[in-house]
């Protein structure tokens, strides 16, 4: 057997998202006439706002279709610095941001610059798959950092402190946070800046969903005092302004590790499409109001699934405060996570995530996505009733 004819090993500790798998398989029943409720994807359902497209077809009118330079167009960056620092109260500076397609690159740019092997990287668990995923491929050790559903979503100190040792290089935080919705208050934040520069470790604040805050304030851990230098504070378009295909999201990097992060940029991608970044440029300037209407409108969905999944057999849902996903404790219903949604898909055409897919600490629930419509979300929740009603 030629080992030049396969792939490396490292190769297999990557993981997929179970979202497009499940996506998949959806659209193949649907393809066979079977009607699905889609509540797997965490995808606004809203149109990009026109003036943004607008922006981008201007752009292609007048020929912006060139390579832009790596770090991303010097306008763009300098709107990202400006809304990003008066968001969170704090300055960046322009040369700090690294436009990418999409926020994922940050992520692999982080673990990749900080970690490697004999390194540990701390990491949300139930948390977005592809935090494991990328600190695996690193040859890091992923370390999960329970959240716990008793405190909103939240981690217990005591168990933070007691996951941090010399060989931990990355701490990763996401608040609001997928799949749970749970938010950091800044106690939290406190406790992780306090290990952070006692023991001298980095910090991946990923914040894509700042915008989708209900209840509270949004604290952010790069205020605090000692971590701006060495907090790397991810976020993007696609949620915000409902630009998921636009692929466009970006990192502020500490300047030390910078020049990393721009090497990576060069290498994997050279630049994101530059025609995207002007229509970037027009979201960040442009009237907020659709950005407000938005989140309105997911508060209201958030407001009515949580209400009805409360109601059904054998589930019980905490409120989230962010994002824009409910993530129900299905132990009730005495089912695993991955039965209970296979079953849900094949049987009654609703289309979930396990929380296993999520971590080992997402087993026991489900993650439901109401970027939806209310009709569907209530289509959705009668046929959950029903499935759970039969003997």
């Amino acid at each position: 057997m030629l080992r030049a004819m396969h792939p490396h090993p490292r190769t297999r500790r990557l993981e997929t998202e179970s979202a497009f798998r499940v996506l998949a398989r959806a659209q193949e029943l649907e393809r066979s006439g079977k009607d699905i409720v889609h509540l797997e994807i965490g995808q606004p359902d809203f149109a990009t706002p026109t003036p943004i497209c607008e922006a981008a077809s201007r752009a292609l009118r007048e020929g912006k279709t060139g390579y832009g330079p790596t770090p991303g167009l010097p306008a763009l960056r300098e709107a990202i610095a400006e809304d990003a620092g008066g968001r969170r109260g704090v300055h960046f500076d322009p040369k700090t941001v690294l436009v990418m397609p999409g926020a994922k690159p940050a992520i692999f740019y982080s673990v990749h610059t900080l970690a490697g092997e004999g390194d540990e990287v701390i990491y949300p668990d139930p948390g977005f798959p592809m935090y494991r995923s990328v600190i695996a491929h690193s040859g890091a050790m992923p370390v999960p950092l329970r959240l716990r559903e008793e405190k909103g979503f939240r981690f217990d100190p005591d168990e933070f402190r007691g996951l941090v040792t010399p060989r931990t290089r990355l701490v990763i935080l996401n608040s609001p946070q997928n799949p749970t919705g749970g938010v950091l208050l800044e106690e939290d934040l406190k406790v992780i800046a306090a290990e952070a520069v006692r023991n001298d470790f980095a910090v991946l604040s990923d914040e894509v969903y700042l915008n989708f805050l209900y209840e509270g304030t949004h604290h952010s851990i790069v205020k605090l005092p000692g971590m701006a230098e060495r907090t790397i504070l991810l976020d993007g378009f696609s949620k915000t302004y409902s630009m998921t295909g636009w692929r466009l999201g970006y990192a502020i990097v500490p300047p030390q590790f910078f020049e990393s992060f721009e090497l990576y940029n060069v290498n994997l991608i050279s630049c994101a499409a530059t025609f995207s970044q002007y229509g970037a440029l027009e979201a960040i300037r442009g009237s907020q109001g659709c950005v407000s209407t938005m989140v309105e409108e997911f508060r209201r969905r958030r407001d009515f699934i949580v209400a009805e999944l409360n109601r059904l057999p054998g589930v019980r849902c905490v409120t989230p405060a962010g994002a824009f996903y409910a993530f129900p404790n299905v132990t009730g219903t005495g089912m695993t996570s991955s039965v209970l949604a296979q079953r849900l898909l094949d049987e009654a055409g609703v289309a979930t995530l396990p929380g296993n897919s999520f971590g080992q600490g997402g087993e026991g629930f489900l993650r439901l996505s109401y970027a939806n419509s209310l009709e569907n979300l209530a289509k959705a929740i009668e046929r959950l009733r029903r499935f759970l009603a039969e003997p």
